[in-house]
């Protein structure tokens, strides 16, 4: 479901800043995406000036990007749109260590492992901004420059400038020092590795602006207070404030698992349904943070949230929009149209079978193991009770000759009727019904 090159550049065209605002920092303001930042008037200053260079780190601690990431992309592309030159770090070095997290040290990946993930998370940044204007992006691994330092070198030419007492005070460093396990020095030397980051940056690009989490306000300022130091200049941070839930629950969570940008880790259905099931109260600063609509757009959603909140227009464009540009209008498209397909007894044979699994992985599923006779078939009874839509085999009878179920939108007639591949979709999916509301999948090759 990849979103070709022609697609994505006429994406990247298509998007601008809103012009009702006086410059760009007034904008991420009303975005809702400064929690904190040095010298507010001055990068205020810096922002609305000539076109300065400013950068986002993104470490490789996993093969995917994340939702927390997708706010530091679309901060870098409106700085991009508001003419400023973009450098998008992929840590090749500190995701080899990982910056430390709240409750327990991270398990050390192998270089090759790291590697890998360099290269994926290269490929997903790259759509987001623009490598072809006066104003393009720059990529870069800070293993580059890292690795070329001996540990007696960073530790005289880097560590000399960081005061013991002011990097425990970081707050996560002190919340794991006060903790059951600790911290150790790997991890504690992670805002030392960071800073230095900046320093280079500084020195190969000029850039002066550093964003990310305000979870990462003391990595971000160790670059500042480093360059500061060693350079005798002044440059900037912003902290992102940590997108919560209108309930306070941790968003882009689902069951403990995070709601990864890569397709084949969390599907462009799945996405699509994460966004659609947006609650009320969260979905107008969602549109905020996440989209390029305008502040008058907005707030006509806004008034449609409050006036006629049951026709759910704003998570339905909530959801166009952020599923288009992580995966492609065509993408998002077949999703609204499987959906369709699916939950409104449409034509299941116009859905492709990618987009088909990925729906139909949502539902309960058949256990196989309850079917009887030739491998990969089950019968009409077997589907209704293997899938838990029937308690019994009695049931799924009585069930069938009342017509109140269905295999793939066409209704069941025969208890004893006998599905395999030739009545399944892409030759393997069937979707089970009872009544309108209630379904299941089968996949006949999983026997």
């Amino acid at each position: 479901m990849a979103e070709s090159t022609v697609n994505r550049a006429q994406r990247l065209r298509e998007q601008a800043n809103d012009p009702s605002f006086e410059n760009v920092w007034q904008e991420l303001r009303w975005r809702g995406l400064v929690h904190v930042s040095t010298d507010e008037a001055a990068l205020e200053e810096a922002l609305a000036g000539e076109p300065i260079s400013y950068y986002c780190g993104f470490d490789p601690t996993a093969a995917s990007l994340h939702l927390g990431h997708l706010v530091q992309l679309l901060l870098m592309r409106r700085l991009q749109l508001a003419g400023h030159r973009p450098v998008a770090l992929v840590g090749g070095a500190t995701g080899l260590i990982g910056d430390p997290r709240q409750t327990s040290e991270r398990v050390l990946n192998t270089r090759e492992t790291v590697a890998a993930w360099v290269d994926s998370l290269r490929a997903q940044i790259e759509p987001y901004l623009s490598f072809e204007e006066d104003n393009a992006a720059t990529m870069v691994n800070n293993l580059e420059w890292t690795s070329q330092l001996s540990a007696l070198d960073f530790l005289r030419e880097v560590g000399k400038n960081f005061r013991v007492g002011t990097m425990v005070k970081k707050e996560i460093v002190a919340k794991r020092l006060h903790s059951e396990e600790g911290i150790s020095y790997t991890e504690f030397s992670y805002q030392v590795l960071q800073g230095n980051d900046f320093l280079e940056l500084y020195r190969r690009h000029g850039v002066r602006l550093q964003s990310g989490g305000s979870d990462q306000w003391g990595n971000l300022t160790s670059g500042t207070e480093l360059i500061r130091k060693v350079e005798g200049a002044h440059v900037h941070a912003l902290g992102t404030p940590l997108i919560t839930n209108a309930d306070g629950t941790k968003f882009g969570k689902s069951e403990g698992n995070a709601v990864w940008l890569n397709p084949e880790m969390c599907s462009p259905y799945a996405f699509y349904q994460f966004w659609l099931n947006t609650a009320d109260a969260d979905v107008v600063s969602r549109l905020k943070v996440f989209t390029f609509l305008t502040r008058a757009e907005i707030e006509e959603y806004e008034r449609k949230v409050s006036e006629e909140p049951f026709r759910r227009e704003a998570q339905k464009r909530l959801a166009w929009e952020v599923t288009a540009l992580a995966h492609g209008e065509d993408a998002t498209q077949k999703v609204i149209d499987a959906s369709a397909a699916v939950f409104g007894g449409g034509d299941l044979s116009t859905v492709d079978g990618e987009t088909l699994a990925a729906v139909l992985s949502e539902l309960p599923q058949a256990d196989p193991a309850q079917w009887q006779g030739e491998a990969g078939t089950a019968t009409a009874v077997e589907l209704l009770v293997s899938t838990g839509l029937a308690s019994s085999t009695s049931e799924a009878r009585r069930t069938i000759k009342a017509g109140g179920a269905s295999v793939n939108n066409v209704r069941m007639t025969d208890a004893e009727q006998r599905f395999g591949a030739a009545d399944a979709l892409a030759g393997r999916y069937l979707l089970v019904r009872r009544g309108k509301k209630n379904m299941a999948g089968a996949d006949l090759t999983a026997r």
